[in-house]
Formats: structure tokens, C-alpha cells, sequence
């Protein structure tokens, strides 16, 4: 059977069951390297150097978003039809990621010991997801967020990228993924463009969108490569669905990034190059992890992440990432465990387990119901403007009709 018999890629259009799974991963990863990290697990030996790189589940994360936002864009550009429109995308973007959140917060500021008395800027802050430009604004139980505040502005921003390539189309549409591998590649930069920032103490302009743009690219590439024709990247197609290379590859690139190549497991700014070299094998090892999912044909299964249970958690994802610090720092008091004194094992099962549990409950009575009554409101309005023209045009109909033809008066 010939490639082009093989069947569309997996990721070219709808639903993909294992990204789902994969998020879950990610989720519970992010889990493991901040229990890991209050058990006092991560330090500079392999095995702590190992939890704490955990946290490249980040990276994942952002190339996830990357790639289901982007490839109506990239679906777009090689079909030759039109854009997405940005309204819908705005508002369910909005509404995917600020209900939940939001009760988050305020359950964190007003319930945690460590978090009363928040001034009114990490207020303002937490609840604009704007943390990452406010000085200290990092508050406990809330000290993740940073990554949503960079995601929030990657949706934001998406748009505006899709317009700057909206002329990458027909004959020059090969262009494509040259130029986001570019925009990666010119990223790197940032290690030293923000460090040389004149900026307030406690910003860290690290923490802001242009250091994360590889591991957002590496999803917008795999979105391109997924909807262009198989002839044009076969070779490319043919290693991206190939599970043994691609996640040996992504094996092996996590163990260097966990070396001191990839900086400071501690809390410790790394170096310039360290902090380059950690967001370029990030976007690699994005692109590694998610190439076999979207780039092998529809019909090739994946047992595991496909599987209800990862199809649930995938589900309670979000809502395992934002409830689980709140969780953990509960976890400690309520069953004796003193912060930074091991039993890693112990308390990454505890706060697993309820993180999972308080997300279920977060996604059945604020996640669900939210983006259901977006729904809802999509289809009214979409109603109402079927509607309009149906009404103007029997409106035109009418007073056509009644009008006397001046024939007539001949």
C-alpha cells in the first residue's frame, strides 16, 4: 500500500483520541515534579535532576495548544479556503480557561494560611492572568499559573500570527514551515534580548512568551505538516509516525535537558545558553512526543492513551493543573506530612488522587456547564443571523410585488 493510499493524517481534522491521553500525562508529570519538588526530591543528583525536569510537561502543554489552534490556520492556507474567523476562537478560549480559573484564585487567596492578605496587585494580577508582568505576583497555590499567563497570550497573539502568513498561500505556500522553524530558531534569542531588560525586581522577563515560542512552534509545524499534501514531506510524515524513533528521541532528549545543559532544576535564573538550550530541545522534545499522534494515519490505534481512563483524565486535565498546588499544600497539614521531609511516593499519590477527584467536580459543575452555554449561545446567534437575511429578503420581495410596473400605466 502506497502512502497516499494509507489514509489522512490523524491530526489533519477533528477529534484526536490520543492527544487526549497525552495531555493526561502532562498533567499528572506537572503533578509529579511539584510533589517532588515540596518533598525536597529535586536536587542537583540524576534522580532529583529528573523530577524536577518533569517539568517539561510545560512544553507540552504548549505544543498541544499549538497544534489544535493552529490547524484550521494551516488547514486554511493549503486547502486555498477561508480563514477562521477570530470571534468564535476568542470566546471559546475565553470561556474554556477563565470560569474554572477564576474560582481557583479566589479559592486560593482566601482560603490558603500562606496566601491571606494578598495586596490588590496580586489580586488584580492572578485574576488577569497578567502574573507574569507584575512584580511578586506569584502567590501560593497560584505559583503555576505563570504558564497559563504565557498560554493566554499565545491565544491571544495566535491571530495576529495567522494574518502575518496569511499570504503564504498557493504557490508560496511551502514556505510555511520554513518560516516558523525560523521564528523558533530567532526565539532563542530572547535568553539574552530580556535578561538585558531594564524591568522591577520580581519580573522575570524569562517567564514571558517570546523565550516559549519554540515549544509553541514545534505544535504550529506538526498543525502544518499534518494538513499538507503526504508527497511534499513523506520522508518527514514517515519518521513523524513512528513511535520507536520518535519517543526513543524523546527519551533521549529529556535525559540531556535533565543534565546541567538544561540549567538549574532549583528555583536559581540559569545561565543565558542554559535557558536557550532548555526551550530549543523543549520544542524538539514537543515535536517528538506529538509527531506519531497526529502524523500517522486515523486508523493506526494507541491502546493506552486511547483507553477510557486517560480519555478521563485527559478530560480533567485543566482542572488537574490548576486545583493541584491547592491540593498539595492542603495534603501536608491534613495527614501529618511535614513539608520538604520526603515521602515523595505518599504524598504524590495523595494529592494525585484528590487533585483528580476535585477536577472531576470542577469539570462536571463549572467546565462543562460553561462551555455548554457557550454552545448554546453560538446557536442562537446563529440562528438570529439566518434569520436577518431571510426576513430583509421577503421584506424586498414584498414591496417588489406591490409596485406597479410603468408599462402599466402606458
Amino acid at each position: 500500500m502506497s502512502e497516499q493510499d494509507r489514509g489522512v493524517p490523524a491530526g489533519r481534522a477533528g477529534f484526536v483520541p490520543a492527544l487526549e491521553g497525552m495531555r493526561a500525562f502532562a498533567a499528572l508529570a506537572v503533578v509529579l515534579t511539584h510533589v517532588a519538588f515540596q518533598t525536597a526530591q529535586v536536587n542537583d543528583t540524576p534522580a532529583g535532576r529528573m523530577w524536577g525536569r518533569f517539568d517539561m510537561a510545560v512544553a507540552l502543554f504548549f505544543g498541544l495548544s499549538g497544534f489544535l489552534l493552529w490547524r484550521s490556520h494551516a488547514r486554511a492556507a493549503w486547502d486555498g479556503t477561508a480563514r477562521p474567523h477570530p470571534g468564535h476562537y476568542y470566546r471559546s478560549r475565553l470561556v474554556r480557561i477563565l470560569p474554572a480559573y477564576l474560582v481557583v484564585v479566589v479559592v486560593a487567596l482566601l482560603l490558603l494560611p500562606e496566601a491571606r492578605g494578598a495586596s490588590v496587585s496580586t489580586w488584580f494580577a492572578n485574576l488577569t492572568l497578567t502574573q507574569v508582568f507584575v512584580p511578586y505576583a506569584l502567590s501560593e497555590g497560584l505559583t503555576q499559573m505563570w504558564s497559563l499567563s504565557v498560554e493566554m497570550l499565545f491565544y491571544l497573539l495566535l491571530p495576529l500570527g495567522a494574518f502575518a502568513l496569511a499570504g503564504l498561500r498557493g504557490r508560496w505556500v511551502r514556505l510555511r514551515v520554513p518560516v516558523l522553524v525560523a521564528v523558533a530558531v530567532a526565539a532563542l534569542a530572547w535568553a539574552w534580548l530580556g535578561s538585558a531588560l531594564p524591568l522591577p525586581r520580581g519580573v522575570n522577563p524569562l517567564n514571558w512568551i517570546p523565550g516559549y515560542l519554540p515549544w509553541f512552534v514545534a505544535g504550529l509545524v506538526l498543525a502544518e505538516l499534518s494538513v499538507a499534501p503526504v508527497a511534499l514531506y513523506r520522508r518527514v510524515r514517515r519518521l513523524g509516525s513512528s513511535r520507536r524513533i520518535c519517543w526513543t528521541g524523546a527519551v533521549v532528549v529529556f535525559a540531556v535537558v535533565a543534565t546541567p545543559l538544561g540549567g538549574p532544576v532549583s528555583l536559581d535564573t540559569p545561565e543565558n545558553w542554559q535557558f536557550a538550550t532548555r526551550m530549543g530541545l523543549g520544542g524538539v522534545l514537543a515535536a517528538l512526543l506529538l509527531a506519531p499522534l497526529v502524523l500517522a494515519p486515523r486508523e493506526k490505534r494507541f491502546r493506552v492513551l486511547q483507553s477510557g481512563t486517560l480519555q478521563a483524565l485527559g478530560r480533567w486535565s485543566y482542572g488537574v493543573f490548576i486545583w493541584h498546588l491547592i491540593v498539595l499544600s492542603s495534603v501536608f497539614p491534613l495527614f501529618g506530612v511535614a513539608p520538604f521531609h520526603g515521602r515523595m511516593g505518599y504524598v504524590a499519590v495523595l494529592t494525585a488522587v484528590f487533585s483528580v477527584a476535585v477536577s472531576a467536580v470542577s469539570y462536571s459543575f463549572v467546565e462543562e456547564p460553561a462551555r455548554l452555554a457557550l454552545a448554546r449561545w453560538e446557536e442562537r446567534r446563529a440562528k438570529r443571523r439566518e434569520v436577518r437575511p431571510t426576513a430583509r429578503a421577503a421584506g424586498t420581495a414584498e414591496q417588489a410585488s406591490t409596485q406597479i410596473p410603468a408599462s402599466a400605466n402606458a
